[in-house]
């Protein structure tokens, strides 16, 4: 393997200065450096970039740490266009990219801190943790650089992005009132989702502001899953058959409603209208095309890398970023049956 003492010496310069060289510091003429970059090259010489972390005490690695990414994940695309974001504004970094997974075992066995140590990760872009989650605590009170993707805390060390979920639920059923629809049902995430609050916020707001009543037992949880949200579907269309329109808080939950709809004979978006939220390639497919929220996914990838980069270089202070929804008019919706 070629070292950087084999390049000085068929340059005829020192080992210091082909370090300082090759780490791109400005007390190194541009003569030396074009010649010391061509040796380089004719020796094929590749850096030790371990040895280089040490030396430097970076690693010029961030990791993307996800959790509950399962064959469920997979489905709707959205963990698939939010790394697509995060690659593609690494990729043009000097940085690294690593995926890493965690769940309640791996938790029980180390810490936050000592996952990001043993992946030797300079920061962290979280994505899919939970409220009740134990690295969360960790997460911000470490010292490691993080961007929290649909979490929204803050610390010295901690930004986060997110899209305006409020808002997004908010269009979701005021979409809703606008055809007619006054007994409104909503099949949520879980209780430890964050943007399961928020877009029940957004529900909620959107009634008030139309002066329609709050019923709590219009609400049933889908968990964010297809198979969970036809269940909540079939509890609520069975116990309330005076709902007329169906606000799901994520696509695959909304396309677990239809099937549901579809067993109770109940024609969408003729008896029931159904909106989503997400705007997952599915959504434009299943029939009828489903209604939903969109939210910039592979943004929300793309900007998390940005924010931690600049946090890292320390060209950025730690904040927040809100990105915008937009409604997606479909089949799925239509006016209330007369």
């Amino acid at each position: 393997m070629t070292t950087i003492k084999d390049i000085a010496k068929k340059a005829g310069v020192s080992v210091t200065t082909v370090s300082r060289a090759l780490n791109g510091y400005s007390d190194v003429s541009e003569i030396t450096r074009k010649k010391i970059a061509q040796v380089a090259k004719e020796l094929n010489y590749s850096p030790n970039s371990l040895a280089r972390s040490l030396v430097m005490k970076r690693s010029q690695t961030i990791g993307l740490l996800v959790s509950g990414f399962t064959k469920e994940s997979v489905k709707d695309n959205f963990m698939v266009e939010v790394l697509a974001g995060v690659n593609e504004y690494v990729s043009g970094s000097s940085y690294d990219l690593i995926l890493f997974n965690t769940n309640s075992s791996k938790q029980r066995e180390k810490t936050y801190t000592q996952l990001c140590r043993e992946r030797r990760v300079d920061g962290v872009i979280i994505q899919g943790i939970r409220t009740d989650d134990p690295y969360l605590k960790e997460v911000v009170e470490s010292d490691i650089p993080c961007v929290l993707i649909d979490i929204p805390l803050e610390s010295d060390h901690v930004s986060h992005v997110t899209t305006d979920n409020v808002l997004g639920a908010e269009k979701a059923v005021k979409h809703l009132i606008h055809l007619g629809h006054e007994k409104i049902g909503m099949i949520n995430g879980h209780e430890f989702a964050f943007v399961s609050r928020e877009r029940l916020q957004g529900y909620q707001k959107a009634l008030d502001k139309a002066g329609l009543a709050f019923h709590p037992e219009y609400i049933a949880d889908g968990e964010f899953t297809e198979e969970k949200g036809k269940e909540a579907a079939f509890q609520l269309l069975r116990n309330h058959p005076e709902i007329t329109a169906l606000f799901c808080a994520s696509d695959l939950m909304a396309i677990g409603a239809m099937s549901a709809a579809k067993e109770l004979n109940r024609q969408v978006p003729v008896d029931l209208s159904i909106i989503g939220y997400d705007d997952i390639l599915l959504a434009s497919y299943v029939s009828p095309k489903l209604t939903t929220i969109a939210q910039n996914k592979f943004g929300l990838g793309y900007e998390a890398a940005r924010l931690l980069i600049g946090l890292l270089q320390h060209e950025t202070e730690t904040h927040r970023l809100v990105m915008k929804t937009e409604l997606m008019e479909r089949e799925s919706t239509a006016e209330v049956k007369k």
